[in-house]
């Protein structure tokens, strides 16, 4: 798998912003606002926790593609993708963790 994955995805959640609520999970996620599409994320990252406590292999990877896809939800609704975080990634590769949090500061 690869980020075409991801470009799809984020296709296919920006055709849900013109759909009606009652179409589409994801339409009724940005016509509740952004309030609920952060709630969901929150969720979702606090499943992922409990998962991660569990070691439970499987439920980490079903709640990690949750959290992903809330998040893709959150950077379509703000008019953003996933190449964006993946550009951000790309930019931090060979950083230490240290050196990269180091540069946030200045």
């Amino acid at each position: 798998m690869n980020d075409d994955v991801l470009q799809q995805l984020a296709a296919v959640l920006e055709q849900r912003k013109s759909q009606e609520p009652g179409q589409s999970y994801v339409a009724s996620l940005y016509h509740k606002g952004l309030d609920t599409i952060l709630k969901k994320i929150g969720e979702e990252a606090t499943e992922l926790v409990i998962a991660g406590k569990a070691q439970d292999p499987s439920q980490i990877v079903y709640e990690a593609a949750d959290l992903w896809f809330h998040t893709l939800v959150l950077l379509a609704q703000q008019g953003l993708g996933p190449e964006h975080v993946l550009a951000e990634l790309q930019r931090r590769f060979g950083l230490s963790g240290l050196e990269e949090k180091a540069r946030r500061q200045d």
